[in-house]
């Protein structure tokens, strides 16, 4: 009887440690009936974001956005925590560069606790509640695009692709504005650091950021120069690719010190990438177009209406946050193909 007892504490122990590190305890739990939290994350810090972003009520297209970065986010973490059981990040950059990411995430959709006065824009490309001619909100743009749109150069849909190019940039200046405020915040915290090792790391951290800051002031330079050259000699017939996302990395690549072969290898995949970006940017019109529609039948009241659109709109909230990860995740491992720079590279 003792070792009958014996067997089944030891049974119930491998038990318990299977469970400890089977794949369910490892995945995100939906949170039960009552329980206001959702645990979308495996890792507590992203689930109080993601709890705290849909407080804050942001777009539908918005919060499908913030899930796919904080997904990337993710999987950098959990890669990083990987490699530092492997002493694979001995100096500390990467973790300096997966904090500095984070803290991006945080600027991006206004959880930084500072004041934001910058705007919060969705991908959408339907007109803003702006005055017509200042819908992009830096005055080289507007100037830029007001010339374009009356020059009578363009049709419908070139003057639609040459707003799309517009909002890219708009967005690529929004972003480095993000990063300016955070090597800001950086230094100032540098400045108060009393401890010598404590230093030297946050001035690595300080010295990356600016370098960062250089490559994207060129980015924005290199791309303002393009859409100035395209509001005045419009496009080419033979253009090879539509995105703007995709014609910047195209346009790297063909700068890259890269192979014919690597060049052609590279361009037939950016072409699939490119069908993926529209097929994202479809989904993200469908479901604001859902939501609008949604709100209309709460409105009215019908609880059965209510319901089907609730779980339509649900279903494709969850598409579109796939698809928007997974062409992050694309954008992401293109960077580092063009760049070479392997893993170091983590684009939002």
């Amino acid at each position: 009887m003792k070792e009958l007892y014996s067997l089944v504490v030891v049974s119930l122990g491998v038990c318990v440690m299977a469970s400890k590190y089977s794949r369910e305890s490892n995945e995100p739990q939906k949170a039960g009936v009552g329980d206001e939290q959702t645990v979308e994350f495996r890792i507590s810090k992203l689930n109080q974001v993601w709890n705290k972003a849909l407080r804050m009520q942001l777009s539908p297209v918005k919060q499908a956005e913030l899930h796919s970065d904080l997904k990337i986010q993710e999987k950098a973490e959990l890669q990083w925590k990987k490699w530092k059981v492997e002493g694979l990040d001995e100096n500390g950059e990467k973790e300096a560069q997966i904090r500095r990411n984070f803290n991006v995430i945080l600027a991006k959709y206004g959880m930084d606790g500072k004041r934001d006065t910058r705007h919060l824009e969705s991908n959408s490309l339907k007109d803003h509640d702006f005055q017509d001619g200042d819908i992009f909100e830096d005055p080289k743009l507007d100037k830029l695009w007001n010339k374009a749109k009356s020059s009578g150069k363009f049709t419908e849909e070139e003057l639609l692709n040459l707003k799309r190019e517009f909002q890219h940039h708009k967005e690529k200046i929004h972003e480095y504005n993000i990063l300016m405020d955070t090597v800001s915040r950086t230094e100032e915290i540098h400045k108060n650091v009393i401890s010598p090792v404590e230093g030297d790391g946050k001035e690595q951290e300080v010295q990356q950021k600016h370098t960062e800051l250089k490559r994207k002031m060129r980015d924005l330079d290199e791309g303002f120069a393009r859409l100035r050259k395209l509001s005045h000699e419009g496009f080419i017939e033979d253009s090879e690719f539509r995105e703007p996302r995709v014609i910047e990395l195209w346009e790297a690549a063909k700068r890259a010190n890269l192979s014919n072969d690597e060049l052609d290898s590279l361009k037939e995949e950016l072409h699939h990438f490119e069908i993926k970006v529209e097929k994202h940017s479809h989904y993200q019109e469908q479901l604001e177009l859902s939501h609008q529609k949604l709100q209309h039948v709460e409105a009215l009241g019908d609880k059965q209406h209510i319901k089907r659109n609730q779980d339509k709109y649900n279903t494709l909230a969850e598409k579109t946050r796939d698809m928007g990860y997974k062409m992050k995740k694309h954008m992401q491992d293109l960077h580092n193909k063009i760049s070479g720079q392997g893993l170091a590279h983590n684009e939002l």
